[in-house]
């Protein structure tokens, strides 16, 4: 089985593709930079951006949107995740909670089309905001998210330490079982 995946994010893929390949899955990347809107939910920024891209690719592919929502912050910045890391970046999100709790969640939801019907999928990986920056691995918000149950950022783990918490992945684990009863 092959699956189209569309993201401009060579992070996010490569995430996916390693835990696609496990459950002998090909991923296929289309690397692509597609408008999101603004909403409420990242289940609504996703299913949005699916249904817009399926006047442009006429196959199945699925796409993902994430967020961080941290509970000091009344779970921003949620879906506005991006726009604030490429604003304020992590030393920002350090900043606003100087003094405060740090616990957060990351929540993934993969859309994804089948040709015919529009499927969501959600992943939830709770944790909490780290002190300061750490780890020279990952991308965005993973130099300062420690999931629960461990000590290390996501930053500091390889691909598959990872992956045995994350929310991309546990969306993606939904994902693959809706597939395999398809």
């Amino acid at each position: 089985m092959k699956l189209l995946f569309v993201t401009s994010n060579s992070h996010k893929y490569e995430e996916i593709r390693h835990y696609l390949a496990g459950e002998k899955i090909e991923c296929k990347w289309k690397k692509m930079k597609y408008e999101e809107i603004q909403a409420e939910t990242t289940d609504e920024v996703s299913l949005e951006s699916l249904k817009i891209l399926t006047n442009e690719i006429r196959e199945p592919f699925f796409l993902e949107d994430t967020g961080l929502y941290i509970d000091a912050l009344n779970g921003f910045p949620g879906p506005y995740s991006s726009y604030v890391f490429k604003t304020v970046g992590n030393e920002g999100i350090l900043h606003l909670l100087h003094g405060k709790e740090r616990e957060a969640s990351f929540i993934t939801v993969v859309s994804y089309y089948d040709g015919k019907e529009y499927f969501q999928f959600r992943g939830e990986c709770k944790g909490a905001i780290s002190k300061n920056i750490r780890g020279n691995t990952g991308f965005g918000y993973d130099p300062i998210f420690i999931p629960e149950g461990y000590d290390s950022t996501y930053a500091e783990m390889t691909i598959g330490e990872k992956n045995r918490t994350s929310h991309r992945i546990r969306a993606m684990e939904k994902f693959v079982a809706h597939l395999k009863i398809e």
